[in-house]
């Protein structure tokens, strides 16, 4: 659900990127229902996305401002990536243009309403919430990598394009990531069985 502070379930399946490249081509050309119809198509993947890469609580923000640049920057896209690496590039200078503006403000530090946590929370979501937990000690590269390839399910090249490195290199991040998963699952469970 958008707007929750929660992930989102994945889709049955993305939009076949040819799909995608019409959408774009026609929302290009000045045609809004076609950009409408690409932020429903990708909307989703670009949540799961930035999910990955800052706070829940900011996600839907930051998904909006990713599609307002991206409409502004429609005339100039010109396919030579997959209309998803696209966004996601536009999504990840978003993430980091907002942790540079939140930089040189003053932080305010909020209290957490724990109790209606406690008291309304399911066991879905405090599995997602570990699963998150687990999934943000990861180090920032690794995470990246993790979620664009194993999460949205974008290809090894798509996420070297996006993270602007050789793909070796992500597939040695997705790797490690892995590793560091299956590491903190233990850890997490040997630390559970001693509290029961």
């Amino acid at each position: 659900m958008v707007g929750s502070g929660v992930p989102v379930d994945p889709l049955p399946g993305p939009e076949p990127d040819h799909n995608l490249v019409s959408l774009a081509a026609e929302a290009a050309a000045g045609d809004r229902a076609a950009f409408t119809d690409l932020v429903q198509a990708t909307q989703r993947d670009v949540m799961r996305f930035l999910g990955s890469i800052a706070p829940w609580r900011e996600v839907e923000d930051l998904t909006q401002e990713t599609f307002l640049r991206a409409f502004r920057a429609l005339p100039a896209f010109a396919g030579r990536s997959t209309v998803r690496t696209w966004l996601f590039a536009i999504a990840k200078r978003v993430a980091v243009d907002a942790v540079r503006h939140a930089a040189s403000r003053p932080r305010l530090i909020a209290v957490p309403d724990w109790r209606s946590v406690a008291e309304g929370g399911s066991v879905r979501f405090e599995e997602e919430h570990a699963l998150h937990d687990l999934v943000a000690g990861l180090s920032a590269e690794r995470r990246e990598a993790f979620v664009i390839t194993q999460v949205v399910g974008l290809s090894y090249a798509e996420a070297a394009e996006i993270c602007g490195c050789p793909i070796g290199t992500i597939r040695s991040r997705v790797a490690r990531a892995r590793e560091d998963l299956v590491t903190a699952m233990q850890e997490a469970r040997l630390g559970h069985r001693d509290v029961i």
